[in-house]
């Protein structure tokens, strides 16, 4: 009995002692920096795809991508090899798959202005968990609620996270503290600003007469140029459009390449200060 006992204290040594499951005790300072910056780049990673049809198919690589690491740890040759010809070819597949998301990324960092006041790290948002946002959005849906009844053509961008520096160029600089009047007149058929789109950013008109990306995506007839430049920069930047239909005065709020359906004024504030938040 008692060389029992020894022979089982003997195993378990062994196995606590020498077993592949003691790596997991060597942990140094970059293994907890190696996790945290991976952690912090699916945190981003998940943000960026939060509310897209692609956040799905993310999650499923990564769970793949997981239980490969597993079995490799717990080596498990046979299902390792096979997870490790899925994990090979999804590089691949995410450049396909993801291909307007990468793109979305890519340009927000060829746009990042580091010596300006808005620093990479802070377009990144990588710590916080919010946007703040003092934009006054009852002005702006106050204007074009007047501009919907005028139908007054309109193109409005709120500029989020991702610099618009890269289209601001192509406009008139401007810095005035938003108002009704002001975006009405800046709109007026007979405004020498009223073509291309307005941006703004911190509740400032800071460009006006924006010529805007298109988007390739096909639309319904009933929807003009301004309704393809709104979904062009939305595909491309986390900004945020309203534009005003000047053949209906129907009002549209455009988000990540995408019309938001909304009932009444007050939800449609509600919907861009969601954005925002």
């Amino acid at each position: 009995m008692r060389q029992a006992q020894v022979l089982w204290e003997s195993l378990l040594i062994s196995i606590f002692t020498k077993s592949y499951l003691l790596d997991f005790i060597d942990f140094t300072f970059l293994d907890f920096l190696d996790i945290t910056l991976v952690g912090v780049l699916l945190y981003y990673v998940y943000k960026l795809l939060k509310g897209t049809v692609a956040i799905n198919i993310f999650i499923g690589i990564t769970m793949v991508f997981l239980i490969y690491k597993v079995t490799q740890a717990l080596k498990m040759e046979m299902l390792s090899s096979i997870l490790e010809v899925l994990v090979g070819g999804g590089a691949i597949a995410m450049l396909i798959i993801f291909h307007p998301e990468l793109r979305k990324f890519l340009l927000m960092l060829g746009s990042a202005n580091i010596g300006s006041k808005r620093s990479f790290i802070n377009q990144l948002k990588f710590l916080k968990t919010e946007i703040s946002s003092e934009v006054d959005v009852d002005v702006i849906v106050s204007a074009c609620s007047k501009m919907s009844k005028s139908k007054t053509g309109a193109l409005i961008v709120i500029e989020r996270n991702n610099s618009l520096d890269f289209v601001k160029e192509r406009g008139d600089y401007m810095n005035a503290e938003i108002n009704v009047p002001l975006l009405e007149s800046i709109f007026y058929k007979n405004s020498p600003l009223h073509d291309g789109a307005t941006i703004i950013n911190e509740n400032f008109v800071v460009a006006t007469r924006v010529v805007l990306p298109l988007s390739d995506k096909s639309i319904p007839s009933r929807f003009g140029l301004r309704h393809r430049a709104a979904i062009g920069i939305t595909e491309r930047t986390d900004c945020i459009c309203i534009a005003v239909s000047e053949e209906t005065g129907k009002i549209s709020l455009i988000k990540d390449g995408e019309f938001e359906l909304f009932e009444s004024k007050e939800d449609l504030i509600d919907k861009i200060k969601l954005h925002l938040d």
